[in-house]
Parts: C-alpha cells; sequence; structure tokens
C-alpha cells in the first residue's frame, strides 16, 4: 500500500505536531512490511529529518495555498491509497484521509487562542473530523472530548493511539548533561525545568509565581526555574510575570531548543514540572520520565492517564499546592529517587513502534473497509 502524511510542520518549530509527525515517520520507516510512504514537507531541510526509505515532496508553507489546493493536487499526482493528516485535510482530496486531532481545546477552551486562530480551527478540523474515515487521538480523555463536542460521530470513528518519548530521550551522565548546558545556555545553577510554548493553556504565568512562593518560603532551596519553549503572542505576559516576580534573577528562559539541546536539558535538571491546564497527551512528562527525571503536574485533562501514578500530581488553579509538590520533591531525596524509578518505568510502556504498528493497522483497515463498500457499490450498479 501507498500511504501519504502531511508532514509540513517538519522543520517549522511546530513543537508537539512536528515531534509527532516526526517520530511517526521514524517508526514507519522502520516497519518489516511492503507499505510505500511519501512525506509531503514545506520547510528545505525537512528531507532531512525524513528516512531516506520515505519518499518527499515540497507543498507550499502557506496554508491557504496548501491546503487549498496544493496538497490535493500532489496527492491526484502520486496516487497514494490514504492520506494521513493533522487536524485539516485539503478542501479537495481524492483518497480515504485519516486524521490526528491531538486535543480539541480549540473547542473546550477558546480563550487559549487568539480568536482568529480559534476560529479557524474550529471550522477546518469539524470539516476534516466529519469528512475523515478515522480519528486518531493520543489519550482517552481526548477521544471521550472529540466525541462530545462533535456529538454527531459514530463512536467506532475515533480511535486511541497513544504516543511515546522519542528513543533519543534517554538517561545519560549527569554531570555531562550539566557541562553542555552550562555551555549552551549559561545555566550554572541546579534548576527546576519546565517545557511548552509560552501559551496561556501552558500556565507558566501560575508556575512562575509559585516558584516566587517557593523561594520565600524555603530559602535554603538554591534551585533555578528554567522555562524551554518558543515564543508566541503570549510570551510579553509571560516575561512580564517573571520580571514582577521578585525572583527574575532566578527565572530563564531558552526559548525554542532542538531535541539535543533538550535531552541534556531533562537530564541536567533536579527536577521536571508541568504545569499545563489542558493536554490531549503531555508528552514532554513522558520525556522528562524516559530521560530518570522525577515528574511533578497538572491532575487535569489526559496527564493523570499518561503518568499513571508516576508523577506527584497538583491542582495547577492551586499556587500552594503547585509549591507543596516542587517542595516536597526537592526537600526529600528519597521521594525524588523513588519517583524517577517509577517515571522510567512508566516511560517504557509507551514506543514509537508500538504507535507506528496501531497507526498502520488503521490505515489498513480503513482502506479494506473502503474497497469492500466500493464492491458493493458496484456490484449494485452491475445489477441495474
Amino acid at each position: 500500500m501507498r500511504f501519504a502524511v502531511d508532514a509540513h510542520a517538519i522543520g517549522r518549530h511546530l513543537t508537539g505536531n512536528e515531534v509527532y509527525v516526526r517520530s511517526l515517520l521514524n517508526a514507519f520507516a522502520a516497519q518489516d512490511q511492503d507499505d510505500e510512504f511519501i512525506a509531503y514537507v514545506s520547510a528545505e531541510s525537512a528531507a532531512q529529518c525524513i528516512p531516506s526509505n520515505i519518499r518527499t515532496r515540497r507543498i507550499a508553507t502557506n496554508p491557504f495555498v496548501r491546503l487549498g489546493f496544493d496538497l490535493a493536487m500532489k496527492v491526484r499526482q502520486d496516487r497514494p491509497d490514504l492520506l494521513h493528516v493533522q487536524y485539516t485535510a485539503p478542501l479537495a482530496c481524492p483518497v480515504p484521509v485519516v486524521v490526528s486531532v491531538h486535543d480539541v481545546s480549540f473547542l473546550e477552551h477558546p480563550e487559549y487562542f487568539t480568536r482568529d486562530r480559534a476560529w479557524q480551527l474550529q471550522w477546518s478540523v469539524r470539516r476534516t473530523v466529519r469528512r475523515a474515515a478515522k480519528i486518531l487521538t493520543g489519550s482517552e480523555f481526548s477521544r471521550s472530548s472529540i466525541l462530545k463536542v462533535y456529538g454527531e460521530l459514530d463512536e467506532d470513528k475515533v480511535v486511541v493511539v497513544p504516543n511515546a518519548a522519542a528513543s533519543e530521550f534517554r538517561p545519560i551522565a549527569r554531570e555531562a548533561a550539566s557541562a553542555v548546558v552550562r555551555e549552551h545556555f549559561q545555566i550554572d545553577a541546579p534548576f527546576v525545568l519546565s517545557v511548552g510554548d509560552l501559551q496561556p493553556r501552558k500556565n507558566q504565568i501560575g508556575l512562575i509565581r509559585a516558584f516566587a512562593r517557593l523561594v520565600q518560603a524555603y530559602p535554603q532551596l538554591k534551585q533555578n526555574l528554567v522555562l524551554a519553549g518558543k515564543e508566541t503572542w503570549f510570551g510579553d505576559q509571560v516575561h512580564r510575570a517573571a520580571r514582577d516576580s521578585g525572583v527574575a534573577d532566578r527565572i530563564q528562559f531558552c526559548g525554542f531548543v532542538s531535541d539535543a539541546d533538550l535531552l541534556q536539558l531533562y537530564n541536567a535538571c533536579d527536577l521536571f514540572v508541568f504545569p499545563s491546564f489542558y493536554e490531549g497527551f503531555g508528552l514532554p512528562a513522558l520525556e522528562a520520565m524516559a530521560c530518570g527525571r522525577a515528574v511533578t503536574c497538572s491532575h487535569t485533562s489526559a496527564l493523570p492517564e499518561v503518568v499513571d501514578g508516576a508523577a506527584i500530581l497538583f491542582d495547577p488553579y492551586a499556587l500552594d499546592e503547585i509549591v507543596r509538590a516542587l517542595a516536597d520533591l526537592l526537600l526529600d531525596a528519597e521521594l525524588r529517587l523513588r519517583m524517577e524509578r517509577l517515571g522510567l518505568q512508566r516511560a517504557a510502556h509507551f514506543s514509537w513502534q508500538k504507535t507506528a504498528q496501531r497507526t498502520l493497522a488503521v490505515f489498513h483497515d480503513v482502506l479494506e473497509k473502503s474497497r469492500a463498500t466500493s464492491a458493493v457499490y458496484s456490484r449494485t450498479i452491475a445489477h441495474r
């Protein structure tokens, strides 16, 4: 079978979407099967990130051009059996579509987005999920949310296929990682790490305020707070909160970081904190666990399902709970070591090979049903 994948996110710093499609393509390429894959990319450097046994084709960077006609035109030329997209399919597509919808925060919490972006996602994703043959999502939480907001969908249409931490995220020597972090980011002090684009739902402002309380309540703690994540329209508010916190000299922003640098940051930190209000999966928490770091995170959305008892949970709306979780892990070395062991065990339950196998099973199921439907239709026409 020939499967096409919209991989325009690769090489464009689109964070979670880029990690997902890049990891999936790498796992597809490693599968021992006869399927053929085509990846449609926008960034000039994207082909360097894709295995050589996957053919790449350039498509437009502009989303209106890409989704309006360019992607559909390439699909007609290449004639794949199926197209896999994230969130949004092209306006016209001559083959069955499987769509990955990682979460529906744009419907359940539009305040996390600019008005135009929320409206665009609400319109385009609704159109896509209605016409898609199958919808993939990473957690039972997201599956329930998708079925709730798109009440007309059949339950069987939405399939949970969990994500995973990439194999590159693993424990490495702490001293070596710390040396790289000192050189690349000028971080000399021990630190607590949080990863995520600077946007409202990631709750960096709440974390900054909680960290300021932590420093005041426990002056013996020497850790700084390091925030790694791409700047967005909301970034100015996060930076302002840091400046106004009273501990600005102990808060550092790294901006967007590569996976190679992220590996070093995870391994060098004392613990990882993820205070997000809403996650369809919560991959950074799993990546930190895979690197052997203790994790504390929100008890909301998909995070409890993903960490499954291997992290200290808190209410992201309650600053005192965030403070308590951080203090417990920083002050209790035995607890921290226990959570590190549990996190490594939990991360090992997930792999991109499993994700790829389950995704391909959905692809083949869609094609079998499509062909069966076409055969019935052909026989019906023949008997008229």
